[in-house]
């Protein structure tokens, strides 16, 4: 039996939402995105002076797009293709696509891969982007009554005034701290059931909580929210043992993905009635089937009859994911399951083959090696193939570097790594690529130095 809670005019249904939604039978579900296609292509055309232009470019009728397949078929805009047409490109920012007298406010992406791009939005989207966040905050076990300390931003990103309008809709009281060098005291005085930062602050809180003398595993959270950037499962594992408490992982962005783990924990939920997403090999220059690795490609859905402020098309989010599954969840949902993002622009090249910033974040954490290291890392890529070799030097922060058990930590990183990397390990035998290590003690990586979100692996190739 379900327990019903009506708060702010929404009803809440036990471990769901928007209960109506989150298990509607598959049919029904793409019967009912496939109507909002239709709405949001015509409603691009008649409002966005990019997608008129461009509808009429390529041949388009926006009345020939009425289903799924019909939406592969229209062309895949990237951010570049946003950026070139706002100012200063443009005199005018062509993808917005209501008048300004109905936008609620104006938001740029963190410009981490480019200079920022505009998103205008409108009380609706802060609506629908909430909702996608309540979804989420509701399947990991949030309820009337926690109280979350929000560790993100709250400027020109829409992430951390999102979870704050969805607290909102569920009845939980937000801690809008922004950053996760809040004092312990905040833990202490309001006993938060709950924080949403990134793997790295929650562990460096941590650390300073034990400094004080407050033992996470004894605190008054709950329950972890991890978002902001993909992480590896040991390094997730590695902060539910501090902690103490689950980690649940979130995938969002400006452009409004606003994916969610619920508390099965087997992918990411995709709001598929506000968000259609579908995966493409951008080699190939074609869809990929579910169960295979490609980039995201995002289509904003509006329901029909609504209003929007910025509206996307096919839109490359140049993030990798595949689709786990779009069969029922064991928590009762019905939306498709994806698993954790990762960052097309974290992704290396040695000899021909690939890895991510997340495979080197895995053999850091190897659970051994995490007796002797504090999880920051850093990575430098030298070299030049046509020349010699190619060389990763890795830089590993150690909580006591003259007690640091560094052959260890070395084997196990080197076998982790390249566990299902058969032809990068075998560039690694013949010396084409080569590993080197550094071991430093508390605050001595190089990104300590740096201003802003560090990165934690540096191609200075």
């Amino acid at each position: 039996m379900h327990s019903n809670l009506i708060t702010g005019g929404v009803l809440v249904m036990g471990n769901y939402f928007n209960p109506e939604i989150e298990t509607m039978e598959r049919e029904d579900l793409d019967a009912l995105v496939e109507e909002r296609i239709r709405y949001t292509v015509s409603y691009a055309y008649e409002n966005s002076p990019f997608y008129s232009k461009w509808f009429r470019k390529n041949g388009i009728r926006p009345s020939d797009i009425r289903s799924h397949e019909d939406l592969r078929e229209l062309p895949i805009i990237t951010g570049e293709t946003v950026r070139e047409n706002q100012p200063p490109e443009r005199d005018d920012f062509e993808f917005r696509c209501a008048p300004l007298e109905d936008i609620y406010t104006i938001h740029e992406t963190s410009g981490t891969s480019g200079r920022p791009k505009s998103f205008f939005l409108t009380w609706g989207d802060w609506q629908r982007y909430a909702e996608k966040y309540a979804r989420s905050f509701v399947s990991q076990g949030f309820e009337r009554g926690d109280r979350v300390v929000v560790c993100a931003s709250y400027g020109m990103n829409v992430g951390a005034n999102t979870m704050t309008l969805a607290a909102q809709k569920i009845g939980m009281t937000i801690i809008p701290e922004g950053k996760c060098t809040f004092p312990v005291r905040i833990i202490e005085s309001y006993r938060p059931t709950g924080i949403v930062a990134s793997i790295f602050k929650l562990l460096r809180l941590a650390r300073r909580m034990k400094e004080q003398g407050l033992d996470p595993r004894e605190s008054s959270i709950r329950r972890l929210v991890a978002g902001g950037e993909s992480f590896a499962p040991e390094s997730r594992e590695y902060v539910e043992e501090v902690w103490g408490v689950e980690v649940y992982n979130t995938y969002g962005s400006t452009e409004g993905t606003m994916c969610g783990e619920c508390h099965i924990k087997e992918g990411l939920h995709v709001p598929e009635d506000l968000v259609h997403l579908d995966v493409y090999d951008p080699a190939m220059r074609d869809f990929v089937d579910d169960g295979e690795c490609g980039r995201i490609v995002l289509t904003t859905l509006l329901p029909v009859g609504e209003k929007t402020g910025t509206l996307l098309l096919n839109y490359d989010t140049e993030d990798t994911t595949v689709v786990i599954s779009r069969d029922r969840c064991k928590c009762g949902r019905t939306h498709m399951r994806i698993m954790n993002p990762e960052r097309e622009a974290e992704t290396f090249w040695v000899a021909g083959h690939p890895f991510n910033r997340v495979d080197v974040e895995a053999a850091v954490f190897q659970r051994e090696n995490m007796d002797y290291l504090t999880g920051e890392y850093e990575a430098f890529l030298y070299g030049d193939e046509d020349e010699g070799p190619i060389t990763m030097r890795v830089s590993l922060e150690c909580e006591d570097p003259e007690n640091c058990a560094m052959d260890i930590v070395r084997e196990n990183f080197i076998r982790a790594f390249f566990k299902y990397k058969r032809e990068l390990y075998e560039a690694y035998t013949e010396g084409i690529f080569e590993i080197l290590f550094n071991f430093t003690g508390p605050g001595e990586l190089e990104f300590y130095r740096v201003k802003g979100r560090p990165k934690r692996i540096v191609d200075r190739r």
